[in-house]
């Protein structure tokens, strides 16, 4: 065996429906990323009411939501980059 990768043509035509399946798949993250503001936008009025009104569980809720809508949304916004690169350390392999 040559030490030389080989390459594989991806034929992105071959399977039908795939450009529909783009389609949902880039809606589906559209809507992801709209949810993820969204939590962002009510988790952060939460931690605002819970500070103004001295409820440290409460405004410690409304942290952790801000935080973890922060991570989805760049999750969803980076979902494709994120695939790109990992294909390619895979196609590397």
């Amino acid at each position: 065996m040559s030490s030389r990768a080989r390459r594989c043509p991806v034929d992105s035509n071959g399977l039908p429906g795939i450009e529909q399946l783009r389609t949902i798949v880039g809606a589906v993250m559209t809507v992801g990323l709209i949810l993820s503001v969204l939590a962002l936008i009510v988790s952060a009025i939460v931690w605002a009411y819970g500070a103004n009104s001295s409820n440290p569980h409460l405004s410690g809720r409304g942290k952790l939501g801000v935080l973890i809508s922060c991570g989805a949304a760049v999750i969803c916004g980076a979902a494709v980059t994120l695939v790109n690169f990992f294909w390619n350390v895979g196609q590397a392999v």
